[in-house]
């Protein structure tokens, strides 16, 4: 069977890799040094597994940035291009989903496009009603960024937006490449499909807002934050996961799934979803106050991304508190020695650890790493228990 791939970013890549284990994948960027990079066998982002595969596993895998040549012929194509919010319409920009149908549809309208990029509720029944196509599905992704082809290799479950002969084959695709076997699969209307994913997400958010909102009372009343955390965790219907504070939630997801939830709400009533988005700017504020407090002259931020492990810092919380500082007149330098350039207005970018350090007096970095403990007097953190 040949598949085709629309995007190369986490969702598109590792669905890619996955797939190619039995079948022919083709994988479609519009960045032309990411196909390159692929075809090299090279991970254009950075993910462990990925790398892996890559490099060990027989795959059944190239890219190009032809339309044609990864369209033609292709049974399913799975478009898994970015789906950004904005604020000024409250909802995602889903213009490159819609320039993905219309090509297909031009080159191979017999595809089965199944949409993996994240989308409004409702997206894809009206879609399909506005086009006047019945071949457009949609299967939402759950996967960590820097774990993007262990979370498809282990899924938590697969869920399809319809419940049809189709649908059950790309579910079978999916579970056909994976490692777990006897994974959870449901099959929904596309809603439905389209729901879950939002609310899976902005629960994922609640839940860091919540420790977070614990660690902000903590760090106030001169309470043991780790402590605190490790007695209610021990509530089964709580879990010791998820629990570690942060700078705030971030990455690619969180903020703008949360956001897009509560536009779809309308006129339906709601308070927590819009909370949770409060909660993460007032933590975002606090923390930044936190650091002022201290009174430092320059403030080291030790590396963009998110989380340990990844390489991907957009809407990183600690892109927020470097904001925040710096409307506060705090001079701030960074730490990321793998970018040749940064695109903040006066903010120097350093490549070298010992002349970063040298340079500030304080350092603050959302997760501690290793080579920052011969200079923990100068870390400020909220990492309590070392992970993501």
């Amino acid at each position: 069977m040949k598949i085709a791939i629309a995007g190369l970013g986490y969702v598109g890549l590792s669905n890619g890799v996955l797939l190619a284990q039995h079948h022919e994948v083709v994988a479609l960027d519009v960045v032309a040094e990411k196909v390159d990079q692929l075809n090299r066998r090279e991970s254009p982002i950075h993910d462990p597994e990925l790398t892996h595969f890559l490099t060990t596993r027989d795959l059944n895998l190239r890219a190009t940035t032809d339309p044609r040549d990864a369209y033609e012929g292709a049974d399913f194509v799975i478009v898994a291009t970015p789906t950004d919010y904005e604020p000024e319409s409250k909802k995602f920009n889903t213009k490159s989903i819609e320039a993905v149908i219309a090509t297909v549809t031009e080159i191979n309208p017999a595809a089965v496009m199944v949409i993996k990029s994240t989308i409004p509720i409702g997206y894809t029944a009206a879609t399909r009603a506005r086009l006047g196509i019945d071949n457009l599905i949609f299967s939402p992704e759950f996967l960590r960024e820097g774990r993007a082809l262990y979370d498809n290799l282990h899924p938590s479950r697969i869920v399809v937006g319809e419940d049809s002969e189709r649908a059950r084959v790309f579910a079978g695709l999916l579970a056909e490449g994976a490692e777990k076997q006897d994974i959870p699969t449901l099959f929904t209307g596309p809603d439905e499909a389209e729901a879950i994913k939002l609310f899976a997400n902005s629960y994922l958010a609640m839940r860091v807002a919540y420790f977070n909102e614990l660690d902000s009372y903590a760090m106030a009343r001169g309470l043991d934050a780790e402590a605190m955390i490790r007695g209610i965790s021990l509530d089964p219907r709580i879990g010791d996961h998820y629990n570690n504070p942060s700078f705030g939630y971030g990455g690619y997801c969180l903020p703008k799934d949360s956001k897009q939830l509560r536009a779809s709400f309308g006129k339906v009533p709601q308070s927590l979803v819009g909370a949770i988005i409060e909660s993460n700017s007032t933590r975002m504020d606090y923390i930044a106050d936190s650091i002022l407090a201290k009174g430092p002259r320059t403030v080291g931020v030790y590396r963009l991304a998110m989380k340990a492990g990844s390489d991907n810092s957009r809407s990183s919380a600690i892109l927020e508190i470097m904001h925040r500082l710096l409307g506060a007149g705090v001079e701030v330098v960074v730490y990321e020695p793998g970018l040749d350039h940064l695109d903040v207005d006066h903010v120097p970018l350093v490549t070298d650890f010992d002349d970063f350090v040298g340079r500030c007096d304080l350092i603050i970095c959302n997760r501690m790493e290793p080579a920052l403990e011969p200079v923990r007097d100068k870390v400020f953190t909220r990492d309590v228990f070392g992970s993501n």
